[in-house]
């Protein structure tokens, strides 16, 4: 990211932070997706491997599990049922991966797109808590929205649909946000993503 981008996303930060979580959510817009493009998303979204980390060396489970139990911590206010906050998180970490994805950079958007609120609706018409638009479910899944309330199913469509956001605009993380919201080129939207970043590095 050039200097610019970085001082852009700067901008604000503080106007970002008095800001409540999920008040910026808003909308993905609907665009022409050449076939390759579709079909690539489609398969993206429709493996159905079950989102439980395995790992190949110890240091790897141990650092996945410290990383774990810090985000319980931080998550406690928002999600306070022990189980089902373990399984956000232990799926935000499989579909973030998958999709090489940050998962700080995850919980950033999804603390600002729904205030981490499973059937939040944006005034647009996004979904879940990564608010998704229903337009996502027709173009690259099953065609019915109702399952965008489906936590890992919701996490998915937004990690692949962030990844290819990412990718469309060459790796620059500004616009790729912007994108993802629906304002592209201006900054609240990326400055609140990313001052809400650190808070979720472990």
């Amino acid at each position: 990211m050039s200097l610019d981008r970085r001082r852009l996303l700067l901008a604000g930060a503080a106007g970002a932070l008095l800001a409540p979580a999920g008040t910026r959510a808003g909308g993905q817009a609907e665009e022409a997706l050449a076939d390759s493009v579709r079909s690539a998303l489609s398969a993206a979204i429709a493996s159905a491997a079950p989102p439980k980390p395995a790992f190949a060396r110890l240091d790897d489970r141990l650092d996945f599990l410290r990383w774990l139990g810090a985000m319980s911590d931080r998550l406690k206010r928002v999600k306070s049922e022990a189980v089902t906050r373990i399984e956000f998180l232990e799926t935000l970490w499989y579909e973030s991966k998958r999709a090489g994805l940050e998962p700080a950079l995850v919980l950033a958007l999804i603390q600002v797109e729904s205030g981490f609120r499973k059937y939040a609706i944006s005034s647009a018409g996004a979904r879940g808590y990564m608010q998704v638009m229903p337009f996502w479910a027709r173009q690259i899944g099953d065609g019915d929205p109702a399952r965008l309330f489906h936590m890992q199913t919701n996490l998915r469509f937004g990690c692949v649909i962030l990844r290819h956001y990412l990718d469309l605009e060459g790796g620059d993380l500004f616009l790729a946000l912007g994108r993802y919201n629906g304002s592209r080129g201006r900054p609240e939207y990326p400055n609140a993503v990313m001052v809400n970043r650190p808070r979720w590095v472990s």
